[in-house]
């Protein structure tokens, strides 16, 4: 069974930094693309940032220029490293996945709370 397992989540003020990780474990499993998602109270979930195993990033617009999502393929982990934060990035923040183990199968996080006080 493959978990993601997420931390980096916490309360900063306006204009501060935050650093997420996402580590996907378990035994005989490849990762695919990987994505950071969020969601905030009233609305809908949305795509942050994503990653290819190439490493080829897309981002939201309303976060370009101020997230950095990366990862390390060795240790299975994606990383979002979040700068210039606003009240308005407060949401859960999600991992997801695609993982191929017997079968080709997508995996979610269980979300990390980000709050970014004014």
């Amino acid at each position: 069974q493959v978990q993601l397992v997420e931390s980096g989540g916490g309360l900063v003020q306006a204009g501060g930094s935050l650093r997420l990780s996402c580590a996907a474990s378990g035994s005989n499993f490849r990762v695919n693309a990987m994505d950071w998602y969020r969601q905030a109270p009233g609305k809908q979930r949305e795509l942050v940032a994503s990653i290819t195993t190439g490493g080829r990033t897309n981002y939201a617009d309303s976060v370009k220029g101020r997230f950095t999502i990366s990862r390390e393929n060795a240790k299975n982990t994606v990383y979002l490293q979040m700068n210039s934060l606003k009240p308005e990035d407060t949401a859960v923040y999600v991992c997801y996945a695609e993982i191929i183990t017997d079968a080709w199968r997508l995996y979610w996080g269980q979300g990390t709370q980000v709050t970014v006080s004014s």
